[in-house]
């Protein structure tokens, strides 16, 4: 920061709160959850019922409470009460209006414990029993009564005239954006606390020089804000010395259309604080994460029906060696550059990847500078919290002989991921980095390039797993041996990691099968081979359903299911497999315009209910198709794993094509680079980036593949394989039925219909080709992309994953071409252009979860 700059953010901090905010949002955020537990409290009767209660009981017995203490300890608010108290207090300046015309002065919290904070109710119920005989201070939300309450809301003395009804509908899809796992860190929340005093000085600032501003917080510091506001004394208190009056919280608008109040609010208040403070104004973790999945059910979990808890099977607990990986949502922005050699004429950018192979991010990617194009774009990714970010800056001249190479190296810098993660961290850096200079760069003085980066706190991640099945085993496999010389190697599947280290092998034994073998097997089992050649019974078919581990698990198909869930899985847990991808696996609103019903026949969610989620929470994701299961409990990686093997082999039988791809098509890198040293020889990737083949990134739901693999795209969870030596060709495309391993020379292969191959027969360093045609495309169904481009134009990337888009065009190392298509794993954008609040162009687009009108003009390589 500049020293004016370092001055204002002093002032910020230095504005008086009375409210421990970090401790106070904890307690929200505990008290959202338990709401979103009871969502009767959302719309319908039980709704009105709590308005009614909260204005005909609660508000009365608060006022008296607070004029003389009614008992010797605070009073515990009933739940429902509490959530109409709660969106009352959000509009700061009516609930002042409505608590001093009703009861003459500002009823406050102090002396009040949250419902889900108080541990003794009992002195609370029997004061309120004393007083409303005839309304319950518990109320069973589910059964609450449907009579018309309007009538007797109606006929109350002292009643707010605010509508709480509407109150509650803008408030419901709060608790959605900052309920991710980050919000709940103290580390993010005081830095939450330390942007909301940021926000109001500007809002102080404003006020004093007359300037009308409708400035619109991210998530972070609405949370902090929304935490002030629900102690209203403090909260009045606080502001009149800040502003000389009540600030109103203005959250009628809902709109984030491009050009719309809360899209130019946003913008104007990222431009008012990075011109202010100097710093960002976007926070990893703190922008919108689009609108709330869809719920599966309308009917919350009964926890009174939940199976009995059964002991722990230690030793299928073991099964898989699969160490704990964390992640980090990171942002980052290249903002500007100094001390360029005299004379530079070329068009400047950055690229950005990591020194180290990293499960999340192991690509290489290029972002403009904002310094140079007057145009805010970020980059937002995840990676395991490990190593170090390498940083390159590029200078690009436009040349039209094809072969001619247009980049030159200026320099590179690398930076530390643990430096910004470990304590005293702030989860945000912005520095200038002094550029290390390449060997073709003359200039004497040394080059620094400015740049901003912000971190999620590191959490634990979501793990890929992929079925596969056997092959025969070569001297340089990765794959251990196999042990024993009774089983049938063709039956097997290997369980694979992200990186190709096998787990764990699967067989189904039959026992139809084995008797005509003269094998005598006494009923149909799963049987697991671990990496020491141990062999272990995982799953026995009993009856009509199947015993996982020791029956500690049970598996029953569920013909009747009133929901429409095909498979129940009962035993520790209760879990639910729902046809489709569902909750934090639902496409994105803008995917659904370009993907296909029929493709969500491939997918199957694992959905776990129980009493801390009655309406279920996403577990896991199998596609059948390609046999990968993607795992976010711990709990369910044995039991999912054998399950998917379960599950495919029965749909298999049913003549549904499960598990297309095989362990030769998922070969590692490793082993083909060893088996193939010429092509290595033959492929100029060298530090810089300065690549004589177009590099490019595909993503697979959410995950970023390496940029050496070109295979993997399309609705599969990662088919088909390519290697460093074959980075042109991006076989393996489409739903992991779009061919096999191409080679240098050639970049067919990508997706299935009529017109597929990406980059036609052309595909080499000079033509990376345009992706699909119409009909084929990398990932499905569609896409009118096609025609060859070359190192200077990366061509139309078609419909990349998923069902189509129409891109096309010819691109250069400014624009990617047409890249369209947001449906499923496709989509090329990894980029947004900060309107994190407000508008569509803010989406996180790292999973191809924008619509192609959101990229903004930049490299995607």
């Amino acid at each position: 920061m500049e020293k004016e700059q370092e001055l204002e953010w002093t002032k910020a901090q230095n504005i008086a709160i009375g409210v421990d905010l970090v401790a106070a949002a904890k307690q929200q955020l505990q008290f959202l959850a338990a709401v979103d537990r009871n969502r009767h409290l959302y719309e319908g009767p039980a709704l009105v019922r709590a308005i009614y209660r909260y204005n005909a009981c609660w508000l009365p017995l608060l006022a008296k409470h607070s004029e003389s203490q009614l008992s010797e300890g605070p009073l515990v608010v009933p739940l429902d009460c509490e959530w109409i108290w709660h969106c009352h207090r959000l509009n700061p300046v009516q609930y002042k209006t409505d608590c001093e015309e009703l009861y003459g002065k500002i009823l406050d919290n102090s002396n009040v414990v949250s419902s889900v904070q108080g541990s003794c109710k009992s002195k609370t119920e029997e004061i309120w029993n004393s007083l409303y005989q005839d309304e319950p201070y518990n109320l069973n939300l589910q059964n609450a009564l449907s009579e018309d309450m309007s009538e007797r809301i109606s006929r109350l003395d002292k009643c707010t005239k605010y509508d709480l009804v509407s109150a509650v509908k803008r408030q419901s899809p709060f608790f959605y954006q900052v309920s991710a796992p980050h919000m709940n860190h103290d580390l993010f929340l005081e830095g939450a606390v330390s942007r909301y005093k940021g926000f109001l000085h500007l809002i102080k600032s404003n006020k004093e020089k007359s300037i009308r501003r409708f400035c619109v917080p991210t998530y972070d510091i609405d949370l902090i804000w929304h935490t002030h506001q629900l102690h209203p004394v403090s909260y009045c208190k606080d502001l009149h010395e800040l502003l000389g009056k009540v600030l109103e919280h203005d959250d009628m608008d809902a709109d984030r259309t491009k050009g719309k109040k809360l899209d130019t609010g946003f913008s104007g208040t990222t431009k008012q604080w990075e011109d202010t403070f100097g710093n960002r104004y976007w926070r990893a973790g703190a922008m919108y994460r689009g609108s709330a999945p869809s719920p599966l059910t309308t009917t919350p979990y009964q926890s009174n029906i939940m199976s009995k808890d059964v002991v722990a099977f230690p030793d299928h607990q073991k099964v898989l060696e699969l160490p704990e990986v964390k992640f980090v949502e990171v942002l980052l922005e290249f903002l500007e550059v100094r001390n360029l050699p005299e004379g530079h004429k070329g068009i400047l950018f950055a690229s950005f990847s990591k020194t180290q192979q990293d499960i999340f991010f192991n690509a290489k990617r290029r972002l403009s500078i904002f310094s140079e194009y007057g145009e805010k774009q970020v980059a937002s990714f995840q990676c395991e919290p490990t190593g170090e970010l390498l940083f390159e800056l590029m200078s690009y001249s436009p040349s039209y002989l094809p072969m001619k190479r247009a980049y030159k190296p200026l320099g590179s810098s690398s930076f530390s991921l643990q430096d910004c993660l470990l304590p005293p961290s702030k989860l945000y850096v912005e520095k200038w980095l002094e550029m290390v200079p390449s060997s073709s760069n003359g200039n004497l003085k040394p080059i620094y390039m400015r740049v901003a980066m912000s971190f999620t706190v590191p959490a634990i991640a979501q793990r890929t797993l992929h079925m596969v099945r056997s092959r025969p085993v070569s001297k340089s496999s990765c794959f251990f041996p196999f042990h024993g010389n009774n089983q049938d190697a063709k039956s097997l599947k290997h369980v694979i990691d992200e990186t190709g280290r096998e787990l764990i092998r699967l067989q189904m034994r039959d026992p139809e099968k084995e008797k005509a073998k003269g094998n005598s097997v006494p009923r149909k089992e799963v049987v697991g081979i671990t990496k020491s050649g141990k062999i272990c019974t995982l799953a026995e078919f009993v009856g009509t359903g199947w015993s996982l581990m020791n029956s500690n698990w049970s598996l029953h198909r569920e013909k009747n299911s009133k929901d429409g869930y095909p498979f129940l899985l009962k035993g520790k847990k209760m879990v639910k497999f729902f046809p489709g991808r569902k909750l934090d696996y639902e496409l994105k609103d803008c995917e659904k315009h370009t993907t296909e019903d029929k493709t969500e026949q491939d997918f199957m969610t694992l959905v776990e209910f129980s009493a801390k989620d009655p309406y279920g929470k996403a577990v896991a994701l199998l596609h059948l198709k390609s046999g990968c299961i993607k795992i976010k409990e711990e709990s369910i990686t044995v039991p999912g794993i054998i399950l998917a093997f379960i599950l495919s082999d029965k749909l298999k039988k049913e003549k549904y094509n499960g598990f297309s791809v095989n362990a030769t098509e998922m070969g590692s890198v490793e082993e083909e680079i060893d088996e193939n040293p010429e092509e290595v020889e033959g492929t100029n990737l060298n530090s810089s980036g300065a690549s004589e083949v177009a590099l490019k990134i595909e993503v697979v739901e959410g995950d970023v593949l390496m940029s050496q693999k070109g295979g993997g795209c399309g609705g599969a969870c990662g088919s088909g394989c390519g290697t460093a030596t074959r980075s042109a060709g991006s076989a393996g495309c489409g739903s992991g039925c779009g061919g096999g391993c191409r080679n240098r020379e050639k970049s067919s292969g990508c997706g299935s219909g009529c017109g597929g191959g990406c980059g036609g027969e052309l595909g080499n360093s000079v033509k990376s080709g345009g992706c699909g045609g119409c009909g084929g495309g990398c990932g499905g169904s569609g896409g009118c992309g096609g025609g060859c481009g070359t190192i200077l134009k990366s061509g139309g990337c078609g419909g990349c994953g998923g069902s189509g888009g129409c891109g096309g065009g010819c691109g250069t190392i400014l624009k990617s071409g047409g890249c369209g298509g947001c449906g499923g794993s496709g989509g090329c954008g990894i980029l947004f252009k900060g309107n994190g609040y407000g508008a569509k162009s803010a989406q996180e687009i790292t999973s191809g979860n924008s619509c192609a009108e959101d990229l903004p003009k930049a490299v995607v390589v």
